[in-house]
């Protein structure tokens, strides 16, 4: 008996498709994670030169340098994540280098509220525990989420860039002779918009998930395909759109040519 299908991770679109929205690994997330911390880091070091520099040219008296301290800190470790995160629309430096985004958990994109969580929680979980809480957190939970993901409802999605894939599908060789003598009916506008989204998505699914939506859709196909033929369920899709698309090229072509000759007739009277 096969283990139960785990879909925690599914997103369904509108036509109750599955597509693959993967989260970060653990190990790439830590490394985003590096990066922008970086970043801060590197922006607060810049922050002490100048101060430095200013305080030996006795530009910098002493209530001063503590109020400026405080701001660099805020800003370095809070507001730079956070408008980056912003502006970006979920992405960073370092999530730009491990192809991520930040979403919510239902896929959707995040928000101010989220970012502003994120970076709240991330002084103490990455700054002041050197990172050891969003270590932690990250390494049990489902989808590498930080403390500050769980607080803000959010986690990594994977965004990188999918291979442009063939929108016109071909007739697989197996179902040659079937096409001979398949008959195929006109597929309800619902059923067929649902078939064509799945054969576009199909190379982004998961493996079980395109399996199950595949035998799904088979399952309401059969009623307009006789006979249906012993074949992969999404081999089966795939010949049922080729069917359909021809023969509602070949039923225009038709119209057209009758179109023509009713035309000539009558430009002739």
């Amino acid at each position: 008996m096969s283990a139960p299908l785990d879909t925690t991770d599914e997103v369904l679109s509108g036509e109750a498709v599955a597509i693959d929205v993967q989260p970060v690994g653990f190990i790439l997330r830590a490394a985003g994670a590096l990066i922008d911390m970086l970043l801060s880091i590197v922006v607060f070091v810049l922050w002490i030169l100048l101060r430095l520099w200013l305080s030996d040219l006795g530009l910098l008296d002493e209530a001063t340098d503590r109020i400026a301290s405080i701001l660099a800190m805020i800003v370095s470790f809070v507001v730079l994540p956070l408008t980056v995160e912003v502006a970006t629309k979920g992405r960073s430096l370092g999530k730009l280098a491990i192809g991520g985004r930040i979403v919510r958990i239902d896929g959707g994109a995040a928000g101010f509220r989220h970012a502003f969580i994120r970076a709240l929680v991330g002084v103490l979980e990455i700054y002041l525990t050197v990172g050891g809480i969003a270590v932690l957190a990250g390494a049990f939970s489902a989808r590498s989420q930080r403390l500050g993901d769980m607080v803000a409802g959010t986690y990594s999605q994977r965004v990188r860039t999918p291979k442009l894939h063939s929108a016109e599908p071909v007739l697989p060789p197996m179902l040659a002779e079937w096409a001979q003598v398949a008959d195929v009916a006109r597929l309800p506008d619902r059923l067929a918009r649902r078939i064509s989204q799945f054969l576009q998505s199909a190379p982004r699914m998961v493996p079980a998930a395109r399996a199950r939506v595949a035998q799904d859709l088979l399952n309401e196909v059969s009623a307009f395909v006789a006979p249906v033929p012993a074949a992969p369920p999404e081999a089966v899709l795939i010949g049922v759109t080729v069917l359909r698309r021809e023969r509602e090229r070949r039923a225009l072509e038709n119209a057209d040519r009758r179109a023509e000759r009713l035309t000539g007739r009558r430009v002739g009277v």
